[in-house]
C-alpha cells in the first residue's frame, strides 16, 4: 500500500510541482518532498538501505527548499532518483547478481549462463540510461523553463523508460527464440 502511494507520488511529482509553482511558495511544496521521504523511509522494501538513502536525500532537498524558499531543490528530486537507481544497479554489477538477473530469477529461478550474461548486459544498459536520464533531468532543472522541466521529467522520461522496457522485452523474445533454435 505504501509503495503504491510512493510510486504514484513519485510519478506525479513533476506535474504537482509544475502546477503548484507560481501559486504556492516553494517552502510549502517542500512538504511534498517531506511526505515522499517519510513514505520511502517507512516503506522499506527489498532495498531498504538504498530506500533510506533516497529518503534522507529527499528530506535534505525538502529542508533546502524550506530554508531557501527556492524551487531548484524541488526540481532536483528526479536527478536524485536517477542517481540512487544508478547506484543500486551499478552496485549489483559489482557485487552480483545483477539487478536484472535478480528480477529475472523471480520468473525463472534456474537461469542459465546465457541468461545471466544477458541480464548483466541489460543491467549495464539501465545504468547508462540512468546516467543519461539523470543528466537530462539535471540540465532541465538548472537551465530549462519550468514547463520543459515538467514535460521532460513528468512525461518524456516515463515514455523513455517504457520504450526501453518494451524494446528489451522484444529483444529478449527474439534472442530466446534464436537461442532455443540454436540449441535444438
Amino acid at each position: 500500500m505504501r509503495w503504491a502511494l510512493v510510486l504514484a507520488l513519485t510519478g506525479a511529482y513533476p506535474l504537482i510541482v509544475y502546477f503548484s509553482l507560481g501559486h504556492v511558495e516553494p517552502r510549502y511544496l517542500a512538504l511534498l518532498l517531506l511526505v515522499l521521504g517519510g513514505l520511502r523511509w517507512m516503506a522499506g522494501g527489498a532495498q531498504v538501505l538504498q530506500g533510506r538513502w533516497l529518503a534522507l536525500a529527499a528530506l535534505l532537498l525538502a529542508g533546502s527548499t524550506a530554508l531557501l524558499n527556492a524551487s531548484l531543490p524541488l526540481k532536483l528530486y528526479p536527478v536524485l532518483v536517477n542517481l540512487v537507481l544508478l547506484l543500486v544497479f551499478a552496485m549489483s554489477l559489482v557485487r552480483g547478481p545483477s539487478m536484472v538477473e535478480r528480477i529475472a530469477r523471480l520468473q525463472d529461478p534456474n537461469l542459465d549462463a546465457h541468461g545471466q550474461a544477458y541480464t548483466r548486459r541489460v543491467t549495464e544498459v539501465w545504468c547508462a540510461f540512468f546516467v543519461l536520464n539523470g543528466g537530462i533531468a539535471l540540465a532541465t532543472a538548472l537551465w530549462a523553463s519550468a514547463e520543459t522541466w515538467a514535460l521532460y521529467n513528468g512525461l518524456i522520461a516515463y515514455l523513455l523508460i517504457g520504450a526501453l522496457m518494451g524494446g528489451e522485452w522484444l529483444l529478449r523474445r527474439t534472442l530466446r527464440a534464436r537461442h532455443a533454435r540454436s540449441e535444438a
